[in-house]
């Protein structure tokens, strides 16, 4: 499955998701404070210290700058 942990007035989690989009990778958004809460996203990653958060795949990519670099690797 692939999530995006987000929140609003995030400009990158704005661009993470517009760059999902274009590569034609389905996702669901999980906003932290409305979908999850703070310490859900934290019980789930622990290291987690900003949002976009973003799995695909069932792996956990990381931020923004992560899945730039993971999606030059694999499309």
């Amino acid at each position: 499955m692939n999530v995006v942990y987000s929140k609003d007035n995030c400009p990158f989690c704005d661009k993470a998701k517009a760059l999902l989009k274009q590569h034609n990778i389905n996702f669901e958004e999980n906003r932290v404070g409305v979908d999850v809460t703070r310490e859900e996203l934290l019980e789930l990653l622990p290291d987690a210290r900003s949002v976009p958060q973003i799995y695909l795949y069932g792996n956990h990519i990381g931020g923004y700058e992560q899945l730039v670099e993971y999606l030059e690797q694999t499309h």
